[in-house]
């Protein structure tokens, strides 16, 4: 092919080309105190290293008046494979919120934190601090594998032991290796590394340029579909036998993101690719992710997920290309395994051993202080207190981990002290709803989310308690655009950002993620979202069969009669 009739690569592609394995000049950039911004191409590869320049939007009613520009600042995000954090690593990441962020902790979907806030002056101070925890932000964004997802509870169980090695092992070898190199020049004064012009070599998975866009990984158990695995672009669910381990079904293809008025991109559930072994985990991440390096689509970032080479190739034509290109071992028929749960994790449950952990809920993952509810101050005393170790869900909840029987009444006592409220005192619609952050941070939220889901769950806590459907698990996941951060198109309803204060009505999702829900109407205004979802509630509580959710309900009747029950357009 010519270089007239090659297609045009996206910009993304050639900052990655030129960038000098994620160098490019940020050093320089970072290091310039008369710059609050970095260069489009320094924009791109910070991404990389952990990091988005973003604005502060609730500051633009000002930008009009004289010598007024953007307010410009940064998002840092942790890789935290599985969520896992020591007592000493959790009390720091407290400290930097403090300090160099906006004195809160975020908790992501994808069992990391988030640090909103962060000004162009602290970046280096704020990453050379995480990094002195032992903790990393190397790959928390950027073309190469986000972080690895799998079930963070400390149950006494051999297959979610094992599944938790195996998902520090996957992040550890789809890490970036020059990448490293360069994320230690820039922010931990590392010595400069001199490169040949063999670039290839330096990255033996990724190659120069990465990949043609992020990758997502998780483990997950068939009862217990905490992670979404149907939503990653690559999923490992765990086959047991008499509680060991014997192999995994292996999924791909999945993802979540779409782009209004572009009918060529879409949700998509991950499909079934085949059963491996426990040892060759590593060569199927491996695998898996060299055929989206070589396939995936370079010139169009808004199709370049692994989910689009899965769809536009079709399940035969990509096992057919991953087992005899990029994975070294037999094709073995997916053991057919339903997903048939998803647990919160809420509560004191037994670790084993005389140990225990408590999982809370934290609205929205955002960890802060508010009026009576002290949750970042309660958090910090009972982790310094007790020094107990702390995971993170990817519902966006806390875990408290370690304790003793004598020490649960002293956190019991701590919590009600600080006016943070254990998980069976709160509403299942609150227990079960999340949101992306959106305004203010997010450079592409449409609509609020985060900020607006609070009034939203208090209005669906007065309309399910009208039909009686108070304790009924119901999951709500909002979002402030189609990108789908916090996983709406698989919940039982969705909510997503479509402009000012108007959001697309998703319904008939599933509790447990095994089904991707339906548009039902457009551009709702947000005081008409309760209104017309309370009709389908009332319905659904008298028209249930025994024991049917509501996802189910919803798919049964069907969208005509959706519709028709909220009044939307047929």
């Amino acid at each position: 092919m010519s270089d007239e009739t090659a297609p045009k690569l996206s910009p993304v592609e050639g900052h990655k080309e030129e960038g000098r394995y994620l160098r490019g000049t940020l050093a320089e950039e970072i290091a310039d105190p008369t710059l609050d911004h970095l260069s489009d191409a320094n924009k791109s590869l910070i991404k990389f290293h952990g990091s988005y320049e973003q604005e502060d939007r609730d500051a633009r009613k000002t930008r009009g008046k004289t010598g007024v520009g953007k307010a410009y600042m940064f998002m840092i995000r942790l890789k935290l494979p599985g969520g896992k954090l020591t007592a000493d690593q959790y009390l720091a990441m407290d400290h930097i919120a403090g300090q160099y962020a906006n004195g809160t902790l975020r908790i992501t979907t994808r069992q990391s934190f988030q640090f909103h806030g962060v000004l162009k002056g602290n970046l280096k101070a704020t990453i050379a601090a995480i990094n002195t925890s032992l903790v990393t932000t190397l790959g928390g964004c950027g073309d190469v594998n986000r972080n690895v997802l799998t079930c963070p509870a400390p149950l006494p169980d051999p297959t979610r032991a094992q599944m938790m090695r195996d998902c520090e092992a996957v992040a550890a070898h789809l890490a970036p290796k020059a990448g490293k190199q360069a994320y230690h020049e820039i922010w931990l004064n590392g010595e400069p590394v001199k490169f040949g012009d063999d670039a290839g070599a330096e990255e033996p998975i990724y190659g120069k340029t990465y990949l043609p866009r992020k990758f997502k990984v998780a483990f997950s158990l068939p009862h217990d579909n905490c992670t979404d695995i149907l939503a990653q672009c690559l999923g490992f669910q765990a086959i047991s036998e008499k509680g060991n381990l014997i192999g995994y079904n292996l999924f791909a293809g999945g993802g979540q993101g779409q782009t209004n008025s572009n009918p060529d991109t879409y949700p998509l559930l991950a499909q079934p690719v085949g059963f491996i072994d426990p040892s060759e985990v590593l060569a199927a991440s491996e695998g898996t992710i060299k055929l989206f390096r070589d396939h995936g689509d370079r010139t169009n970032r808004k199709r370049a997920r692994l989910k689009y080479v899965m769809k536009d190739w079709g399940l035969e034509k990509f096992r057919e290309v991953f087992y005899r290109d990029y994975f070294p071992h037999p094709a073995r028929s997916v053991r057919e395994v339903a997903i048939t749960g998803l647990d919160l994790h809420h509560g004191w449950q037994s670790m084993g051993g005389g140990k225990f952990f408590l999982g809370l809920s934290v609205e929205n993952g955002r960890i802060k202080d508010e009026s009576h509810l002290r949750l970042r101050s309660g958090l910090r005393a009972i982790v310094a207190k007790y020094k107990c170790e702390v995971r993170l869900t990817t519902q966006q909840d806390i875990m408290l981990c370690g304790l003793s029987m004598d020490e649960r009444a002293g956190v019991d006592s701590m919590l009600s002290e600080y006016g943070v409220p254990r998980p069976e005192t709160l509403s299942q619609v609150q227990r079960l709803s999340m949101a992306c952050p959106a305004v203010p941070t997010c450079p592409l939220a449409l609509t609020e989310s985060e900020r607006a889901l609070p009034a939203l769950v208090d209005q669906l806590e007065v309309a399910l308690k009208e039909v009686g459907l108070a304790d009924e698990p119901i999951s709500v996941r909002m979002t402030g655009c189609p990108n789908g951060c916090a996983r709406p198109y698989q919940s039982e309803v969705g909510i997503v950002g479509r402009g000012g204060t108007k959001y697309t009505l998703y319904i008939g999702g599933d509790s447990y993620g095994r089904r991707l829900n339906t548009e039902i109407q457009d551009s709702v205004p947000f005081d008409q979202l309760v209104p017309k979802l309370s009709k389908v509630f009332a319905a659904f509580a008298t028209e249930r069969t025994k024991g049917e959710l509501f996802g189910d309900y919803c798919t049964r009747i069907g969208m005509p009669k959706l519709k028709e029950l909220i009044g939307a357009p047929a």
